[in-house]
């Protein structure tokens, strides 16, 4: 899985000890993670086609230049971005560098400001390349966990392979999440990846249903999957028909959906205990976006893919500001909401823009991220700090520095 930290690595190539030492402190005075190399042959052992981060490169080295490393990383990853560095101010050198894949071109010396809007830009591409990779190797695995369900957070992962070992029992399931987490599509990946997968799934909402109604539903479901919506809503009387078709055995696995908490509605007698604890042997809980917003880029681009393709147009361009707005935001509403306003932002009847960050410069927008990532990581982890700093791969100094920057305090998470 591909870390924030990992992309803040900048390969920086330069055979001058003092320039190559002054970009570094540049880089690493914008929490950045350089790695100095004196020539070609010094950088070329950290190049591969999984190297998590971008390139920065004098041009005019001894021996093999800018233009060789370019090319050979090229060579091995055409999308791995090479940002080149030349003292001498050469037009036609900066067409060359730019008409042979380079990503970008500075002249030094560069102001820190121009040389880290410009490494900005690349870790961002780059990200998205590997954030792309990543979801065509899961398309191309067949796997219903990961090609249905999106994200590349340390929860999304322990998601899906929640998913897939429940999936492969022959128990009961219980989905919870918030409203709008995508409990009914949980339900879904669960059947497909179970021995079931050939039967039917056949869904129906719990509010209204009818013990004539769950019947044959049950019976429709076969040897598949019934999926009860809101569990809670069940009416008594029904509750206790589900109860006897599960003490019978023999027919559809059936698996509950709930954005309520069970356990309180056992505890105030609003919910048969026996058919909860039946239906609790097999928990699957989704988090929100609120504990994984690292989750809320990936989510959004695939939704506005899928949004542009329904809707017959063009997707828009999804730059750094509308990810900006996007982060900026609580996201009560989970996935649906997300999808919902990926849709607008295809139809063009709203940009996503953060409200009030409309005004912000981009430092000011990223500090509003990054504040929403130290919350979300003390959320997490019910406001124990050191756990959070290891989460985000920050060391622990750093990681309170930040804090107190944003007035942070993290007893206000316990």
């Amino acid at each position: 899985m591909m870390q924030d930290r990992d992309l803040a690595r900048v390969l920086v190539v330069d055979d001058d000890p003092a320039v190559r030492a002054a970009l570094c402190q540049t880089l690493e005075l914008a929490d950045l993670d350089p790695v100095p190399a004196g020539s070609f042959i010094e950088a070329k052992d950290h190049i591969a086609a999984d190297f998590q981060g971008v390139i920065l490169s004098d041009i005019r080295m001894p021996g093999r230049d800018g233009f060789h490393l370019l090319e050979h990383v090229r060579a091995i990853d055409a999308e791995l971005p090479v940002i080149l560095l030349t003292g001498e101010g050469d037009i036609p050198m900066a067409v060359r560098a730019m008409g042979e894949g380079a990503f970008g071109f500075l002249e030094k010396p560069c102001a820190a400001a121009d040389l880290l809007a410009v490494v900005a830009r690349a870790r961002a591409t780059r990200g998205l390349v590997l954030e792309n990779r990543q979801l065509k190797a899961a398309l191309e695995a067949g796997d219903a966990a990961a090609r249905m369900l999106h994200g590349t957070s340390a929860q999304s992962d322990a998601l899906r392979a929640r998913v897939r070992m429940v999936a492969g029992a022959g128990a009961e399931v219980l989905v919870s999440g918030a409203p709008g987490a995508g409990i009914s599509k949980v339900a879904e990946v669960v059947h497909l990846l179970s021995p079931r997968a050939k039967a039917g799934f056949v869904k129906r909402a719990a509010a209204g249903l009818s013990r004539d109604g769950l019947l044959e539903a049950y019976q429709l479901a076969g040897a598949g999957s019934l999926f009860l919506d809101e569990l809670g809503n069940l009416a008594v009387d029904v509750q206790f028909a589900l109860l006897e078709l599960l003490e019978q055995g023999g027919g559809a696995r059936v698996i509950g959906g709930t954005n309520a908490d069970l356990r309180e509605r056992v505890a105030a007698g609003a919910f048969n205990a026996d058919l909860f604890y039946r239906l609790d042997v097999m928990r699957v809980r989704i988090p929100s976006l609120a504990e994984r917003p690292d989750d809320i880029p990936v989510l959004f681009r695939h939704y506005v893919a899928q949004a542009a393709e329904q809707a017959g147009l063009a997707a828009p361009e999804i730059t750094p500001d509308v990810i900006a707005g996007l982060m900026q935001q609580d996201w009560p509403g989970n996935a649906r909401a997300l999808m919902s306003e990926a849709m607008r932002f295809v139809l063009g009847l709203g940009a996503v823009d953060g409200g009030e960050g409309n005004d912000l410069g981009l430092t000011e927008q990223m500090a509003r991220v990054e504040r929403s990532l130290l919350v979300a990581a003390l959320r997490r982890e019910g406001g124990h700090a050191s756990a959070a700093a290891a989460q985000l791969k920050l060391p622990r100094k750093t990681f309170y520095d930040k804090l107190a920057r944003y007035g942070i305090k993290p007893e206000e998470f316990r």
